[in-house]
């Protein structure tokens, strides 16, 4: 099979041969590369869902996937066109959501991916101006960290998202615009031994049990840079946390460290700031991220 980006007739054949159910079993292969499982997943026979899949690769005309003991791996265009099938579920899936809320007489619904640290101030400002303008709207916010809004941004399975950049290349793929500042706080429960010492470094917390985001999230990157800057290795005695609420109670649990943004401890009594132990908060920016302008989105995200 070859592919042929000059084929005048290449949308109208894909049109013509794939159906909903092909691009639901493109989906479910994204995530299950049996292919016996993605059929149960789209409720399919095996012997039908290898005949969807044939007539999948001839109306594209190139392979999607090579074939392998353990199940199907796509190719680099297989990659692709996987990709925009499960962006095509997941648009779908909302589309009907939101018809079903209209049809009961509500107004749709937006779905927005926030990092925690912005939650208490930004999102819930805004979410609440929302609801004030339109009662009925259905708000759903989903995320934690900024590497899991980002993924959920690409997957389509959100409007937008408040967070920052987890890799140097997003820039690329998503339309962006500062929001502001975030000061990173190293925090530990009021009965933590620290929390009576009247002067504290990093250097000094190192030697505690820490807990911190996973390596992908920028809140871990930050950290990093300041172990670094500090001459300090990253704490041997660690547990990675996507959590925030979960940091929360590891850290009135224990003696151990956190690092966490000051719009989340700042309302929790429990815990002892020392703002000594980061030099560059300004290093930690919240940004809202937002598909390219050619991204259709829903009408309660337009204002």
């Amino acid at each position: 099979m070859e592919y042929r980006l000059d084929d005048p007739n290449a949308a109208s054949r894909l049109m013509n041969r794939l159906r909903l159910k092909h691009w639901a079993l493109l989906a479910a292969l994204a995530d299950r590369p049996v292919l016996a499982q993605a059929a149960t997943a789209v409720s399919v026979t095996q012997p039908a869902a290898t005949k969807m899949l044939a007539d999948i690769e001839l109306a594209f005309q190139f392979p999607l996937f090579e074939r392998h003991s353990r199940g199907l791996r796509p190719t680099p265009l297989g990659d692709e066109v996987v990709a925009y099938a499960r962006q095509s579920q997941e648009g779908l899936a909302r589309f009907l959501e939101g018809l079903e809320t209209k049809r009961r007489g509500g107004h749709g619904q937006l779905v927005i991916g926030a990092i925690m640290g912005a939650a208490p101030d930004l999102v819930a400002r805004a979410v609440a101006e929302i609801k004030r303008e339109r009662p009925l709207l259905n708000v759903r916010i989903l995320g934690e960290t900024s590497d899991q809004v980002g993924t959920l941004l690409e997957r389509h399975e959100i409007e937008f998202a408040v967070g920052r950049f987890s890799s140097l290349t997003q820039h690329n793929t998503f339309a962006f615009a500062p929001l502001a500042n975030e000061t990173m706080q190293v925090v530990v429960r009021r009965a933590h031994p620290c929390a009576r010492q009247r002067t504290l470094t990093l250097a000094g917390l190192t030697a505690w049990p820490w807990i911190l985001q996973p390596l992908t999230s920028p809140a871990r990157q930050l950290m990093e840079e300041e172990f670094t800057a500090a001459g300090q290795s990253t704490p041997a005695n660690l547990v990675e946390c996507a959590s925030v609420f979960a940091t929360l109670q590891l850290l009135q649990a224990s003696d151990a460290v956190g690092a966490l943004p000051e719009s989340v401890v700042r309302d929790h009594r429990g815990y002892r700031k020392r703002p000594e132990g980061i030099r560059r908060a300004d290093a930690y920016r919240g940004t809202a991220l937002r598909n390219r302008g050619d991204v259709h989105c829903a009408p309660a995200t337009v204002r």
